[in-house]
């Protein structure tokens, strides 16, 4: 028998991601090894026939795009673009959104979800619904009762240390208790004050856990903290097709793409609500560590899901093909950028000409688009549609289907 069609038995020792998330995240789990039996190839022949099985199962599968949809708008994630693609897409569709009543941007939060939020529901106007993406406290009994059974479930998560810096800077001049100087002497004051009782509600503590439903007084004292990791982990799981991680935000949207069926130029986004550099604060080495400590679950969460969204890149595609789409997904963005926006990119508050088109502004500058004078038609409604502050959006939403 020729040595090239000799059965081979080969141990591959599987590497840890290299990708990290913006501070160090530990990897704790033991390499796994893949046995390959087979004829006797290179072990790179063995990874390139991989890729190849993997593009010819996605070009023959033939799927059918998602319209029943629950995104979990979490706080300081990157959720109001992800939003702002799902208004896009529902908007040109046709389609329905569960919407807060009385014209709100909010379902009640922090409140636990109820369907009596959703304006249609309690008067019965509205039959289906096919999307429900704005922020509220998850609470899959009551979300059941508004959506079908055959919904697609997905959220975003952010590293906790980046995401605090992001709460407290926004927040500092909205609320008295964000008015520390430092996120040091904030620290410093919850840890001094913390009464697990009072702990509702608070954005800086936990509040992705918080968000998804669950509690938020975990720390890393408390001494059941990895049996709540893991009780939070399985609620997720048992509910949630996908979840999202910030830092590789456009490896999320080819991700997401997969999931919904939907085409890459559904997948271009600009971003909404997203702070002017200059409002960003370096955190330190020393704050960094005790932010993890005082959003332990969170943490702990954010560990959890950025392992299992890589292994999902490479069971879905591997990162060649994820890099290869990713290429794409950039090329479209920047082409859409030099089509719709005037200069090119986001501008300071100060400088947006249209105050319709002005985000909320925190106490950190909020940056936002001018558009293109020199577009019309079905480009400009588009152009629009990617550049149209949250707030706003959600307002032209619920007069369309309410007014």
């Amino acid at each position: 028998m020729p040595a090239s069609f000799q059965s081979s038995l080969i141990r591959i020792g599987s590497q840890n991601s290299s990708e990290t998330s913006v501070t160090d995240t530990d990897q704790d789990a033991e390499p796994k090894e893949v046995l390959y039996v087979g004829p006797m190839r290179t072990l790179e022949e063995i990874f390139n026939l991989s890729e190849e099985r993997k593009k010819k199962k996605r070009d023959t599968y033939v799927c059918k795009p998602k319209s029943h949809i629950v995104f979990l708008k979490t706080h300081k994630t990157g959720s109001s673009t992800i939003q702002n693609l799902l208004y896009r897409y529902g908007d040109s569709k046709k389609l329905t959104f569960a919407l807060p009543r009385n014209n709100g941007h909010r379902f009640s939060y922090p409140m636990h979800f109820q369907a009596q939020f959703v304006e249609g529901v309690k008067s019965g106007s509205v039959k289906e619904f096919n999307i429900l993406c704005n922020h509220m406290r998850f609470k899959k009994s009551e979300v059941a009762k508004v959506m079908p059974a055959n919904t697609f479930y997905f959220s975003i998560l952010r590293h906790p240390v980046p995401m605090l810096e992001s709460m407290f800077n926004y927040f500092k001049k909205l609320a008295s208790k964000y008015k520390s100087k430092t996120i040091n002497d904030y620290l410093d004051d919850c840890w001094k004050t913390y009464n697990p009782k009072r702990a509702k509600g608070d954005y800086t503590h936990n509040n992705l856990a918080f968000d998804f439903g669950g509690s938020n007084t975990a720390t890393a004292k408390s001494p059941d903290l990895e049996e709540r990791i893991d009780a939070a982990i399985k609620e997720i799981e048992g509910t949630f097709n996908l979840i999202l991680i910030n830092e590789y935000f456009d490896e999320s949207l080819i991700l997401l793409k997969e999931a919904l069926c939907w085409s890459m130029e559904d997948m271009v986004t600009f971003k909404i609500n997203s702070r002017s550099d200059k409002s960003r604060k370096d955190v330190p080495e020393e704050t960094a560590e005790n932010i993890k400590r005082w959003n332990a679950l969170d943490w702990g969460l954010y560990q959890h899901f950025n392992a299992t969204f890589w292994q999902r890149v490479d069971s879905v595609f591997g990162r060649e093909e994820m890099e290869r789409q990713v290429v794409q997904l950039r090329d479209l963005r920047s082409k859409m950028a030099n089509t719709c926006l005037e200069n090119g990119g986001a501008v300071q508050p100060s400088e947006i000409k249209d105050e319709s088109l002005k985000p909320f502004q925190g106490s950190a500058a909020v940056l936002g688009y001018n558009l293109n004078p020199n577009i019309a038609g079905d480009m400009k409604r588009t152009c629009l549609q990617l550049i149209t502050p949250e707030l706003h959006y959600t307002s032209q939403l619920y007069e369309r289907q309410f007014l």
